[in-house]
């Protein structure tokens, strides 16, 4: 069996199509195929309101070839999902957009909110947490960021803020500081700050494609925390490059280097508000949650009876994967 997860981020779309491997009592998925393409929605959206014509075209070629590629690889009608996240769900014309793909195509797309986006990322997340630790989750994406509290292997605060890299971004070249922005940015702070004290959280998890740049850069040990001291360092770096330089010199995608600092301050800022020192960066998201639930769908006995399920029987999932998702 092959099961595919497509994420329609702000930013980029992504596709992973992973087999369903059974050897002995140990399930895996192990990804037969990625990829990704810098979409863009949010561009529009976060500046307009709506997605345009021409990116709506691109978008559906996108999504066709897609559908070309699962079926080339057998996935069978009811073995995929297709989840967009916060610049869909903010677009005027976004359920419309969805229509006109599922008339075309035929292809479902999923407008899911802040917390259902969580919800799937919680399905793979939890799985690495340590008993009796206390955990920070900051999920960064184009057009929200997403906070988990993990207190002893269970999920007790969550709470979802339009705020991301891309609307950040436009938010500083266009030189604003309404007050609006101001106060989603203090409403961030001081619900980690309250949250963060009142978990004694100590360890925070990073996940994102930008942040998994910035652990690349970093270079720590593998499968070892990085320091906020080192975030830092990384994005003094990355500010003080041209983007000339941080596409050529720092060898970063077009776009990833104009996002990747925005992005990199909200979790550094989300760090010190709560006094956290170091974060680990599993190469995991919301593509690998989905594909979790899908496979929890089709198997029922990984099927969770709550949202609390240490020692459950349940996918191979490392900190940073290779081939295993």
């Amino acid at each position: 069996m092959k099961l595919a997860a497509i994420d329609i981020g702000s930013n980029a779309v992504r596709c992973q199509i992973s087999a369903v491997l059974h050897y002995g009592e140990r399930y895996r998925l192990k990804r037969v195929e990625y990829v990704r393409y810098p979409l863009r929605l949010g561009e529009d959206v976060f500046a307009t309101g709506r997605i345009s014509e021409k990116k709506q075209d691109k978008f559906i070629k996108f999504l066709h070839a897609l559908k070309l590629l699962m079926e080339v690889h057998d996935v069978a009608p009811n073995h995929y999902l297709v989840c967009a996240t916060s610049a869909m769900r903010t677009a005027e014309n976004g359920q419309e957009v969805a229509d006109r793909i599922q008339q075309e195509l035929g292809m479902k797309v999923q407008v899911i909110d802040g917390q259902d986006e969580a919800a799937y990322i919680n399905r793979v997340i939890e799985h690495l947490l340590e008993d009796k630790k206390h955990y920070l989750h900051i999920d960064v994406g184009g057009g929200s960021t997403e906070f988990n509290i993990y207190h002893d292997r269970r999920k007790v605060a969550s709470q979802s803020f339009e705020v991301g890299s891309i609307r950040r971004m436009q938010q500083e070249e266009a030189g604003l500081s309404t007050e609006a922005m101001r106060e989603t940015w203090q409403r961030m702070e001081d619900w980690v700050t309250e949250n963060g004290r009142r978990y004694h959280v100590t360890r925070a998890i990073g996940t994102g494609g930008n942040i998994n740049k910035l652990y690349s850069l970093a270079q720590p040990q593998l499968d070892k925390p990085v320091t906020r001291a080192r975030i830092a360092t990384i994005l003094d770096h990355l500010t003080s490059l041209s983007m000339d330089e941080r596409v050529n010199v720092a060898m970063l995608n077009p776009d990833r280097a104009d996002v990747i600092v925005p992005a990199g301050h909200i979790y550094l800022s989300a760090m010190q508000w709560a006094n956290i020192h170091s974060m680990i960066v599993p190469d995991i998201g919301l593509k690998d949650g989905m594909l979790q639930a899908l496979f929890e769908d089709h198997f029922e006995e990984f099927r969770p009876k709550d949202n609390h399920r240490p020692g459950s029987p349940q996918l191979s999932v490392q900190s940073r994967p290779t081939d295993v998702e």
